[in-house]
C-alpha cells in the first residue's frame, strides 16, 4: 500500500514538473521513458536544449536531494545514452541533466545537476 502511494505521489510530481517545462516553452518528448538501462522520468526539449529530468518527491527538500544517489545518477546517464541512441531526432546543440526536487509547498529545479565525469 505504501509503495502505491509513493508511486502516485511520484506521478503527480512528474506531471507538475512537466507542466513547468511546458510553461517555459519546452516540448515533452517522453515521460516515464523506459530504456534497457533504466527509467528516465522526463525528457524535454526546445530547439537548442535537450534536458533529461530526474524528479524526486519527498517530505522535505533535503530528503528529495539525498534521494538522488551516485548510483542513480550513473543509471540516469546510462539510460540517457540508450535514449539518444534510439531517438535520432532528439539530438540538440546542448544536452543537460536536471533534477527537480518536489516537496510540500515547493519545487526546486537544479539545472545541470548531473554530469559525466
Amino acid at each position: 500500500m505504501k509503495r502505491r502511494a509513493a508511486e502516485s505521489l511520484g506521478r503527480v510530481a512528474e506531471d507538475e514538473v512537466a507542466l513547468h517545462w511546458q510553461n517555459k516553452g519546452f516540448g515533452i518528448l517522453a515521460q516515464r521513458l523506459r530504456t534497457g538501462a533504466g527509467e528516465i522520468d522526463l525528457v524535454v526539449a526546445n530547439a537548442e536544449v535537450l534536458v533529461f529530468v530526474e524528479v524526486k518527491a519527498r517530505r522535505t527538500m533535503a530528503q528529495a536531494a539525498y534521494a538522488v544517489s551516485p548510483r542513480q545518477q550513473a543509471r540516469l546517464l546510462e539510460a540517457a545514452g540508450v535514449a539518444l541512441a534510439t531517438h535520432e531526432g532528439w539530438e540538440r546543440p546542448c544536452t543537460r541533466f536536471d533534477v527537480a526536487l518536489v516537496y510540500p509547498g515547493g519545487v526546486s529545479h537544479i539545472e545541470d545537476a548531473i554530469r559525466y565525469n
